[in-house]
C-alpha cells in the first residue's frame, strides 16, 4: 500500500464487517455500502451548506433583526467556532459510545436547534442559537468520516468514498448560496436553518438499518481539563482578531489574544503529559500531538485549513458584492454560483484517478496555486464593470479547492499509523472548520475594518436621514444600502457611489492576502510533499 493509502485503525470494530483477519464476520453485500455512504452524505451535506447558506441571509438579517457589523461576524462565526472547538473532543466520544449512535443524538439535537433558531427575535438570540449548532454539529462530522472508513475496509473503494465524502462536503459548501438565495428571497431568513430539519430525515428513518455501528473497544478515559482548554483557546484568541481588525489597537482584545496563546501552550503542555503516561492512570490525550512530528502530514493539515480559508473569506465578500452592489436578488446571485459548484464536485473527483499518474504532494500544490490565481484576478481586476469577473474568479477558486483539500485529506489519513486514525481523521475535520472559521473571522474583520475606514459619505447624507440610519451605514454595507433608500436620487447614488468604493478597498486587501498565504502554501506543499509516491 502506498504511503497515501487509507489504513484501518487496529482498536476500530464494526458490526457486520470483518474486524480483522481473525474474524468470522460475513462481508456486507456492496449495494448496503454505498447506501450508507449516501445516506452518511446527508450530515456531511447539512454542515457544509449551513458554513455558507447563511452567508447570503446576512442582509436580510441584518435588515430585520437590525444587526451591527460585528454581530454579522459572530452570527457567521460562532457556529464554526463551537463546532472546530469541539470535534476532537466530540470524535471521542463517538469512540466511546458509538459514532452511529453519536451521529444520531447529534442529528436529532441539530434539527431541533434548527427550528427554534429560525425564529430568533433578535441577533444575539440568533448568536445562541449558531452557537448550539455548532454543539450538535460537533457530533456529526467525526462519525461520518470514521463510519466511511470502516464501511470501506478495501483501500481503493474507501479512497473513492473519501473522494465523495469531501465532493459532498466541498459542494455542499458550494450550494449553500443557492439553497441560502432561494429561500431568503421567496419565504424569509430562517428557512435557511429551518431546512436542516427535511435534510436530517433521511438519515434518521433509514440510517439505524443502514448503517452499521463502530466503536473503540479500548477507549481512555475523557480529559475535561483538554476540553476546557481547547474552547479557551479559541475563543479569546478569534474575539481579539475581530475586535482588533474592527476598533483597532486597544488592551482588551490584545489582552483575550495573549490569554487564548497562554492557553494553548497549556493544552500543549497538557496533551504532552498524558501522552507521557503510559501507565494507564490517567485521562487518554484528547489530541495526540505527536501526529504533527510527521511533516507529510502538518503540510497537508496546513493545505487544508488555508484551501477552506480561502473559500469562506471569498464567499463571505461576494455574496454581498452581488445582492448590495450588483442588486442581484438572493436566488439570482446563488444561480450565479452554480458553475463554481459543478467545478468544485469535478475537481474533488477527478484528482482521484490523477494520484495514480502525478504525485498527490504536486497535485494539491497545483489545487493551492489555482486558489491563489482566483485571488489574483479580485486583487488586481476592476470590479466597477459588473459581476463576471468575481464569478470567474471563484470558478478558479473552485477548482482549486477542490482538488487541494480532497487529496489533503487522503495525505492526512494515510500519513497518520493505523492506530491513531481516528484522530487523524478528527484532525482532519477540525481543519475544514478552523480554515471556515479564519476566512470568515480574519477576512471578515479585515474587510469591516476597511470598509469603516474608508468610508466617506457625501455631504448632506446624515442630516437628510434619521441617525441610526447613518450610523448603520457607517458599519455595514448593508446599512449604506439602507441609508440611500430614504434618501432623494442623486444623493442615493452618491452615498452607494461612496460604500462601493469603500467595500471594494476592503475586497482587494482581503484578496492580496489571501493570495500570498495560497502561493506560500503551494510552494510549501510542492517541497515538502514532492516526495510522496503515487497511489496504487
Amino acid at each position: 500500500m502506498s504511503e497515501t493509502s487509507f489504513t484501518r485503525s487496529s482498536t476500530g470494530t464494526l458490526g457486520g464487517h470483518a474486524g480483522g483477519p481473525a474474524s468470522n464476520l460475513a462481508p456486507r453485500a456492496p449495494w448496503r455500502d454505498w447506501l450508507a455512504l449516501a445516506l452518511l452524505m446527508f450530515p456531511v451535506l447539512l454542515v457544509a451548506v449551513d458554513n455558507t447558506a447563511l452567508t447570503f441571509a446576512l442582509p436580510a438579517i441584518a435588515r430585520s433583526l437590525d444587526a451591527s457589523g460585528v454581530e454579522l461576524l459572530w452570527i457567521v462565526d460562532a457556529y464554526p467556532l463551537v463546532l472546530a472547538g469541539l470535534l476532537v473532543a466530540m470524535g471521542s466520544l463517538g469512540d466511546r459510545i458509538g459514532r452511529r449512535r453519536l451521529l444520531f443524538i447529534g442529528s436529532t439535537g441539530f434539527a431541533a436547534v434548527s427550528a427554534a433558531t429560525a425564529f430568533a427575535p433578535s441577533a444575539e438570540w440568533l448568536i445562541a442559537g449558531r452557537a448550539g449548532l455548532g454543539f450538535f454539529g460537533a457530533m456529526l462530522m467525526p462519525s461520518t468520516l470514521s463510519l466511511i472508513r470502516n464501511i470501506f475496509p478495501e483501500p481503493n473503494r474507501r479512497r473513492l468514498a473519501v473522494a465523495i465524502w469531501a465532493a459532498g462536503f466541498s459542494g455542499g459548501a458550494a450550494l449553500g448560496p443557492i439553497v441560502g438565495g432561494w429561500l431568503v428571497e421567496h419565504f424569509w431568513w430562517g428557512a435557511v436553518l429551518l431546512v436542516a430539519v427535511p435534510i436530517i430525515l433521511p438519515l434518521l428513518a433509514l440510517g439505524p438499518a443502514l448503517i452499521p455501528e463502530s466503536r473503540d473497544p479500548n477507549p481512555g478515559r475523557v480529559d475535561m481539563s483538554s476540553i476546557i482548554l481547547s474552547l479557551l483557546v479559541m475563543v479569546p484568541v478569534v474575539y481579539g482578531i475581530k475586535v482588533l481588525a474592527t476598533h483597532g489597537l486597544a488592551f482588551e482584545p490584545l489582552a483575550a489574544i495573549a490569554f487564548g496563546l497562554l492557553m494553548g501552550y497549556a493544552f500543549i503542555r497538557r496533551q504532552r503529559s498524558l501522552l507521557a503516561d503510559g501507565t494507564g492512570n490517567r485521562a487518554a490525550p484528547l489530541l495526540d500531538i505527536s501526529l504533527f512530528g510527521n511533516r507529510i502530514f502538518s503540510t497537508a493539515i496546513i493545505a487544508n485549513v488555508l484551501a477552506l480559508f480561502s473559500f469562506n473569506g471569498f464567499i463571505l465578500f461576494l455574496a454581498q458584492h452581488l445582492q448590495l452592489l450588483e442588486g442581484q436578488s438572493p436566488s439570482e446571485s446563488g444561480v450565479a454560483m452554480v458553475p463554481a459548484l459543478i467545478a468544485t464536485v469535478l475537481a474533488g473527483l477527478l484528482v482521484v484517478p490523477l494520484v495514480k499518474k502525478v504525485r498527490p504532494g504536486f497535485v494539491v500544490a497545483f489545487g493551492l496555486l489555482l486558489s491563489a490565481g482566483g485571488y489574483f484576478l479580485v486583487a488586481f481586476g476592476d470590479h466597477g464593470d459588473g459581476p463576471a469577473l468575481l464569478l470567474a474568479a471563484l470558478l478558479v477558486l473552485c477548482l482549486g479547492v477542490g482538488a487541494a483539500e480532497t487529496i489533503s485529506n487522503d495525505l492526512i489519513l494515510g500519513a497518520a499509523p493505523a492506530e491513531k486514525s481516528g484522530a487523524a481523521a478528527a484532525i482532519s475535520e477540525t481543519g475544514y472548520e478552523i480554515g471556515s472559521l479564519l476566512g470568515t473571522a480574519i477576512l471578515g474583520s479585515i474587510l469591516t475594518a476597511s470598509y469603516q475606514g474608508n468610508l466617506r459619505l457625501p455631504a448632506g447624507a446624515a442630516e437628510a436621514a434619521p441617525a441610526a440610519a447613518s450610523a448603520q451605514a457607517g458599519e455595514t454595507l448593508a446599512g449604506a444600502v439602507e441609508l440611500a433608500q430614504v434618501l432623494p436620487g442623486p444623493l442615493a447614488e452618491s452615498v452607494l457611489a461612496a460604500a462601493r468604493i469603500a467595500f471594494d478597498s476592503g475586497v482587494h486587501i482581503t484578496a492580496t492576502i489571501a493570495l500570498v498565504l495560497m502561493a506560500g502554501a503551494s510552494v510549501l506543499a510542492a517541497v515538502v510533499l514532492r516526495k510522496v509516491p503515487t497511489a496504487v
